[in-house]
């Protein structure tokens, strides 16, 4: 098949149609090609030369609530720090590992791409404790996937395909059943791979552990920290997929991610001054919901929609915010400036 018809100045002309017709190609049997999207909810005239998941992917990434990101904690509340994960480069993380994966079970690389960068987008201010500070205000258990699909929806929409927003909502293990695709279900992987291993280097930034209190069963199963435990933990993941013909990990690297994540969460996300700071963090999110239910005026306009229930409008409204600017209206509501 002809790829161009214009090839002396050395460049080739990769149209769409070209692009999709090398994806049937080269692409595993269980992969998504673009050319098989469920669609949008809004049709579209397909574009020249992106397919519809690298349309998703530009437009996550130009997104305003992917920019928020940055303001946004990973582990650590409104760090000092140059150097600490946020929520943006933990996502930038999460794309990389499972980028990686695809590749090496001939997966839709550009699919799982948008589905990593826009997986974050629902985070309320402070990470999952935003989470827990939401849920006692509707039904059931607030969840920032749900919310990430909310925002790029109604609040923000911009027309995603259906296989991206599956892969959002159905990220986290919570979820089930998960995602409908095998490029979904690798974010849920990359997503743990991600955040145990620069979770764990934060801590040992900030001295809260040592590399030497790292568990011994940890690095006997992963090798050396850091680079080296990706590395294991990728491999596991690409060498139990082509085993089983979905994506999985192998048994062994799996319990002994499990317990490392159950280390984590004892000697670092458990901790007593991380419950203290974030006893204050589900305080100063429940201060602003609680605030603007009964001066629901006082609310800025963007991301409120007013058909919506009221706690909803309150509810998007905060969970929008950033950390530092969470924070900074609610010192100017509850702790006002002084005046002389």
């Amino acid at each position: 098949m002809a790829v161009s018809d214009a090839t002396t100045t050395g460049f080739l002309k990769l149209t769409r149609d070209i692009r999709e017709q090398r994806e049937r190609e080269c692409l595993s049997p269980i992969a998504v090609c673009s050319a098989d999207s469920r669609g949008r909810e809004r049709a579209e005239s397909p574009d020249t030369y992106r397919t519809c998941f690298e349309r998703d992917r530009d437009r996550i990434l130009y997104s305003k609530p992917f920019r928020r990101l940055k303001h946004k904690a990973q582990v650590f509340i409104n760090p000092e720090g140059d150097h600490v994960v946020t929520r943006l480069t933990h996502t930038l993380q999460v794309t990389q590992i499972a980028r990686s994966l695809a590749a090496a079970l001939g997966l839709n690389e550009t699919l799982t791409e948008a589905i990593c960068l826009g997986h974050e987008v629902g985070h309320a201010p402070f990470g999952h404790i935003g989470e827990e500070a939401l849920s006692p205000y509707v039904e059931g258990e607030w969840l920032h996937s749900e919310q990430g699909v909310r925002v790029f929806s109604r609040l923000e929409p911009i027309n995603l395909s259906w296989e991206v927003l599956d892969g959002i909502r159905a990220h986290t293990w919570k979820i089930q059943p998960g995602p409908a695709t095998q490029e979904g279900m690798l974010i849920r992987y990359a997503d743990r791979i991600a955040y145990l291993v620069h979770d764990m280097e934060d801590a040992v930034r900030a001295g809260i552990l040592s590399r030497n209190q790292l568990p011994a069963e940890s690095r006997r199963a992963f090798g050396e920290p850091g680079r080296q435990w990706v590395s294991t933990m990728i491999h596991a993941v690409i060498e139990e997929s082509l085993r089983l013909g979905e994506v999985s990990m192998d048994p062994a690297i799996l319990d002994a991610m499990n317990g490392f994540r159950k280390f984590m969460f004892e000697n670092v996300y458990l901790r007593p001054e991380s419950k203290s700071q974030a006893a204050k963090a589900v305080r100063i999110l429940r201060d602003l919901v609680d605030y603007y239910l009964e001066h629901p005026d006082e609310m800025p306009e963007s991301y409120r929609l007013r058909e919506e229930p009221l706690v909803t409008q309150v509810l998007d409204v905060v969970a929008g915010m950033t950390d530092r600017y969470a924070l900074r209206v609610h010192d100017r509501i509850f702790r006002p400036a002084r005046t002389v």
